[in-house]
């Protein structure tokens, strides 16, 4: 019983520490080559501080992902790392270089995995987060 109770406590407690605030602000269905796309932001939710790429269909292989802000500011992230994403798949997180201005635009060079008469093509969102002690 007393374990029962642990494991409750912690699972509550670990539901606490997370930050759910993730928010989906952008989409792009990706090609089946070598590529770089541009990602406009939607919506009211370009002030934020972080970024992560989620494949939601099929496969992708990120090279690079840049931030570019609406003063123009750009930082370009080298994600060969990251490995290759499939669907449920999230990056790590990108740092959004100035946080005192909205994010304008994300630019994505990828390697979109699969063939075209077997697969449905790449899709990724793009998922913002706002830290909370701002």
């Amino acid at each position: 019983m007393k374990y029962l109770l642990l494991f409750i406590f912690l699972f509550s407690v670990s539901g606490f520490s997370q930050n759910d605030s993730w928010k989906k602000v952008g989409e792009k269905l990706v090609a089946f080559k070598n590529d770089k796309d541009n990602v406009q932001l939607t919506g009211n939710e370009r002030n934020i501080d972080k970024v992560k790429i989620k494949c939601v269909q099929g496969t992708v292989q990120l090279k690079s992902v840049t931030i570019v802000m609406d003063d123009g500011e750009e930082k370009e992230y080298d994600a060969r790392g990251v490995g290759i994403l499939t669907k449920g798949m999230s990056s790590t997180n990108f740092a959004v270089p100035n946080k005192d201005e909205k994010v304008k635009r994300i630019e994505l060079e990828y390697d979109s995995k699969g063939a075209m008469v077997i697969n449905k093509r790449a899709k990724v969102e793009i998922w913002g987060k706002k830290d909370k002690d701002d």
